[in-house]
């Protein structure tokens, strides 16, 4: 009776550790990190690869990320070729058949979402372009929603018995954001048409979705480094067509960005596609859009 009674108990709590246990999800960037941990909760433990403030084209490999990876029961990634420089050889090394091509547990962010910028042909003459398209897609917050709701389903695929929590996380995500979104687009709407200087071609998501305009740039090609030559045309641009904004991301040249701004009399808006990559965006993803929409629209209003 008493063996009955310490198997039964032994059992009872083998199966409130495995209720209690948390999926490990992995994510590559600090953007799909922050949406997992809006939509998992408490049931998942999240580790992010690269900084918030690292370009995410260049992560450092480093083999902790090798760990991480072969513990991992999920990993969200770009899927447009964000992370084609650093993750496969990591994912190699890994060998984890739980985040493998086709398996639950590997999570492409980028399914479903419209993308942008698909070159018709596949030239490196233009610099460092994506076959799939643009791959910064978060920062328009609709295809946040979408990438929310793919992280719902995948959670419950692999934990099932917490589907309906993912679930009533995601309702609650996307309320706030249509909530937010209205908020957003009624701040920019005074600044439609409005030009925008960046460093990187990383805003043209952001772009549509607040009526901006986003097509000059500090580089003369993606991944290609600016020369004294292009940065006079571009300054030249900006004093001719009074475009008095330079967005500027912490892994970027700061020197150059603010070379521009003494010579064009443009503001410097400090931004980040992620979370953490500026002060004050630390909270998660919405924190970040708030950042983002009101640094831009009270530089803007000033300059009036």
């Amino acid at each position: 009776m008493k063996l009955k009674f310490i198997t039964a108990a032994v059992a009872l709590f083998g199966c409130t550790l495995l209720a209690q246990a948390k999926l490990n999800v992995v994510a590559t960037t600090a953007d799909f990190g922050a949406i997992a941990r809006e939509i998992g909760g408490d049931r998942v433990e999240v580790t992010t690869l690269a900084k918030p403030t690292e370009d995410p084209h260049f992560v450092d490999p480093k083999p902790s990320f090798i760990v991480k990876l072969n513990r991992a029961d999920a990993l969200i990634e770009g899927g447009a070729e964000l992370e084609i420089g650093w993750l496969p050889p990591l994912l190699q090394g890994a060998r984890n058949p739980r985040i493998a091509p086709g398996q639950p547990g590997r999570i492409n962010g980028a399914r479903g979402i419209e993308m942008l910028e698909v070159p018709a042909v596949l030239d490196r003459t233009q610099g460092d372009i994506h076959a799939a398209g643009n791959p910064h897609y978060l920062v328009d917050p609709l295809n946040a929603k979408i990438v929310a709701a793919n992280l719902a389903e995948s959670f419950a695929k692999l934990d099932a018995a917490s589907a309906g929590f993912f679930q009533a996380n995601l309702k609650r995500f996307a309320g706030e954001i249509d909530i937010r979104l209205a908020e957003w687009q009624k701040t920019l709407a005074p600044h439609r048409g409005k030009r925008i200087v960046t460093y990187h071609n990383s805003w043209p998501y952001f772009a549509r979705r607040f009526g901006v305009k986003v097509n000059l740039f500090l580089e003369p090609k993606p991944g290609i480094p600016p020369s004294p030559a292009h940065l006079a045309t571009v300054m030249a641009e900006m004093r001719s067509e009074k475009i008095a904004v330079v967005f500027v991301e912490p892994q970027i040249n700061r020197r150059t960005a603010e070379n521009v701004s003494r010579n064009t009399g443009a503001a410097i808006v400090e931004v980040s596609h992620f979370p953490g990559g500026v002060k004050g965006t630390e909270a998660g993803y919405l924190a970040l859009m708030d950042h983002i929409v009101n640094s831009l629209a009270k530089v803007l209003a000033s300059q009036k």
